[in-house]
Formats: C-alpha cells, structure tokens, sequence
C-alpha cells in the first residue's frame, strides 16, 4: 500500500453509470462508465452498481491504495438519512436499501445521495456556485430539478422532494406529465421535452442543442418549440423566485449545453415577468456530466473526515 486514501463515487444516470476513485482532494485518480442497462429491469441495474462499486475496489487495490468511504448518487427520490432508493420512475425501482447493500458488500462507510443535490455540491465545491452561500443548481435533461443549496450543502426537505421544479404547473391543463398532472414545466422545457415536440412538429429527431441552434437560424418549428421551452422555465424559476429568492442560478444538463442560446432569451424572460421577485443572475454549470459523480465522491469525503471535504480545486 502507497498510504494515499481515496474514495468510490458513483453516479447512477438513466443512460449510463459514471464512477471514479477520488483522493483527499477531491481529485479523480481513475475513472468508469457502464450502461445503466435499465431496459433490463431496476434489479439488474441494481446489481449493476454494486458490480461497479466492487470493480473500483479492486482497482484501487491494484493501485495499492486504501479506500476510506463509498458514495452513490441515485436519481429520483432518496431518503438520505436511511440510505434508501425510495423510488425512481426513470428506472422503475422502489425502495432499494443501497447503503445497507453496499456496506454489507464492501465493509465500508457508504453515502448515498440524490443525483441532483450531489451535482450541487460539486458545483458549490469545485464549479459555478464557488464562493456563493445561497444558489439554486438547476440541471435540465431527461426532466428538471434543483438543488437548494445553502452554505456549499443542498437541502433535501423534510420528505426528500426539495427540488422539484420541474412538476411546477406552468400551464394549466396542458400537456400530460409522468407524474399524473397536466402542464409541468418539464413536460415544456426539458431538453427530452424539446427534442420529442421538435420531432412531433417535424417528424425529424433532433436534440435539445440542435433544436436550439435551428431555431437561431431560422427554422419556424424549432423557434416555436424553443419558445416555448424558455417560456415555461422562465415561469418555473420565477415561481422558485419568489419561494426561495436566490441570487443565483446555475444551469446544467442537456438543454444548457446551447449556452448563450438559452441564457440570453431566458435572463430577458426573467427580467421582463419580474413583479415582487428578483430575478436571479444565471450561470452554466461548470462541471458539465461530471458533477452528480463528483458530489457522491465529496459527500463520502464529508462522511470519511467528521467534516467539510476539501474545497478541492476550481473546474478547469
């Protein structure tokens, strides 16, 4: 053994699972990707993670090094002080004990967060929302959420659904949302949303960023699909605004991808519906599909030292 220390981090995604071991600072020393699989059921992806969780150790015993702690970010909602999967409709599971899985498995301390607060506090630690106490990290791809984060942490609420702006009804009685209502923000302005009402208009696929740029150029269909998104995120955030008046918001995910595409028409949005609220400044995240992993890696980091983890180093 070299006496260097790292963690296992890992980010369960609807596509792909991301892991990495991290040192003391926060730095990744090797890195994974596996297919989330999910198209075979939530137990096989289950099995997927603890696989990846036991390859990494194994990893980092052929590297000599000790690992101290295990964090996983999982999407949907997580109880984080049982360590529970309490159910996630991406994947299709209910209820899966990770921490005791994994703890039983690897002998470890084992965090397990939300896949959305983790990428806050990456963001808070090492990316966009450095030096900032109060922001909101708003990821945009399959669906939307937010991190409330306050102080470099996030708060999960008091039943682990803190977040959930994008089940914000912004247009009432209008499109079906997975969640039973009728004119969810994400239903309008998440980057599937964009890419399947393009198609539906069209008949021709394109993602979210394509989306975005066809519209810049002058495609009729894509500018009134893309408007339609900025709209309803603008009433989204303005509606998160006036609850929790941050000075900040981050932007992350696929939809965020289109840059200044997105931030240009959406800050004018903002500042135009204005009444009572303050419209937040906006930022794109740093950390692009690397903060979920990051933030599990930082949180077994806070569970391994009693304490803060490193501040770590800003994105390059």
């Amino acid at each position: 053994m070299t006496g260097e220390r790292q963690v296992v981090a890992v980010d369960v995604g609807g596509t792909g699972i991301k892991a990495a071991l991290l040192d003391r600072e926060a730095a990744v020393r090797h890195r994974e990707w596996r297919a989330t699989g999910r198209e075979h059921g939530p137990g096989a992806v289950v099995a997927t993670v603890v696989g990846v969780v036991t390859d990494l150790l194994r990893q980092a015993e052929r590297q000599g090094v000790g690992v101290d702690a295990v964090g996983v970010a999982v999407p949907g909602i997580v109880d984080e002080t049982t360590g529970t999967g309490v159910h996630s409709a991406t994947i299709g599971w209910r209820d899966v004990p990770f921490r005791d899985l994994l703890a039983e498995r690897t002998g470890l301390p084992v965090v397990v967060t939300h896949d959305v607060r983790a990428g806050g506090v990456a963001e808070a630690r090492l990316g966009a929302g450095r030096g900032e106490e109060r922001f909101l990290f708003v990821p945009i791809g399959t669906g939307i959420a937010a991190a409330v984060m306050t102080g470099g942490r996030a708060e999960p609420g008091a039943h682990h659904r803190a977040g959930e702006i994008g089940h914000l009804v912004v247009r009432p009685g209008g499109e079906p949302c997975v969640c039973g209502a009728r004119g969810c923000a994400e239903t309008y302005a998440s980057a599937a949303a964009v890419a399947r009402r393009y198609t539906a208009a069209t008949g021709r696929p394109a993602p979210a960023p394509e989306v975005a740029r066809l519209a810049a150029e002058g495609d009729r269909a894509a500018r009134a699909v893309w408007d339609e998104a900025v709209d309803a995120l603008a009433d989204a955030l303005l509606t998160a605004a006036l609850v929790l008046d941050p000075p900040l918001v981050v932007l992350g995910g696929g939809l965020a991808e289109s840059g200044d595409l997105l931030l240009t028409p959406l800050a004018a949005a903002l500042a135009g519906r204005t009444r009572i609220q303050v419209a937040p400044r906006l930022a794109p995240a740093a950390l692009g599909d690397r903060a979920g992993c990051l933030g599990a890696g930082l949180r077994a980091l806070d569970a391994t030292a009693g304490r803060a983890a490193p501040a770590g180093r800003p994105a390059p």
